[in-house]
């Protein structure tokens, strides 16, 4: 009987295994979590520096004027946003937080300088868009952002209220282990078109299936007989919620 895989013996043994796997799951999974703390860590750093650095170019009289970053450099620079945008990993039974993908930021929830936001602002010729911008400050006597487009460093700034302001994720949904964090299926979104600045009014086609995959989009076109353009992918990253329902 003591040799037998369902005796007490071996029971006790399997039990012990498990526990020790366990405790090694929970050890690795710390580690890891550390690790990414540590990552987030350094990134806010340079993140940092670079608005240090951009604020001393501003406020220094002797140097020239920086020159405005080739279009190039720049959608290289939002792809790699896109890409390194972290991945929230909760613990069991954990809910998602707020900007994490489509879940929204608090009602109460004030960017931080060098955040990056879609803005409403009036185009030259007054019609009204959703620009990629980069938060300036917030006065909070007034409840209004200064904001720059990012297109346009070192140029025009836009004084704007909260209400024209919509915070863009800081971490990606997985959608394995959180879908409910995604937009769904023919929902009305903002999302920034491909090899522009520019948020515009879309469906969504397909949400991602695993966590490195982007939206399908059908943008609004009244080119197309259908009104939407052909599926294009856009990173969750730029992907935010539209609060107008009715279509243009």
């Amino acid at each position: 009987q003591l040799n037998h895989p369902s005796s007490p013996y071996y029971r006790s043994k399997l039990r012990g295994l498990y526990t020790t796997a366990k405790a090694d799951a929970e050890a690795e999974c710390s580690i890891l979590r550390h690790a990414l703390d540590k990552i987030a860590e350094i990134k806010s750093l340079l993140e940092e520096r670079r608005i240090a650095a951009r604020i001393a170019g501003v406020n220094s009289n002797g140097d020239p004027p920086r020159k405005t970053m080739r279009r190039g450099v720049l959608m290289t620079l939002l792809q790699q946003s896109a890409m390194t945008l972290p991945l929230w990993i909760g613990k069991p039974g954990e809910s998602p937080p707020p900007l994490c993908g489509a879940t929204p930021a608090s009602t109460d929830y004030v960017a931080k300088q060098g955040d990056k936001v879609a803005a409403r602002v009036k185009a030259v010729e007054g019609d009204e868009q959703w620009i990629l911008a980069e938060v300036v400050s917030y006065n909070h006597s007034t409840n209004k952002y200064e904001v720059d487009d990012i297109d346009e460093e070192g140029k025009e700034r836009h004084t704007l209220s909260r209400r024209r302001i919509i915070p863009l994720p800081q971490w990606k949904a997985n959608p394995e282990t959180d879908p409910e964090a995604l937009f769904s299926k023919d929902q009305l979104v903002l999302a920034l078109y491909p090899q522009t600045t520019c948020f515009y009014r879309a469906l969504i086609h397909t949400p991602p299936h695993r966590p490195q995959d982007d939206y399908s989009v059908l943008f609004e076109d009244t080119s197309y007989p259908d009104g939407y353009s052909p599926p294009l992918n856009v990173a969750q990253r730029y992907v935010v919620a539209c609060k107008e329902n009715k279509k243009k």
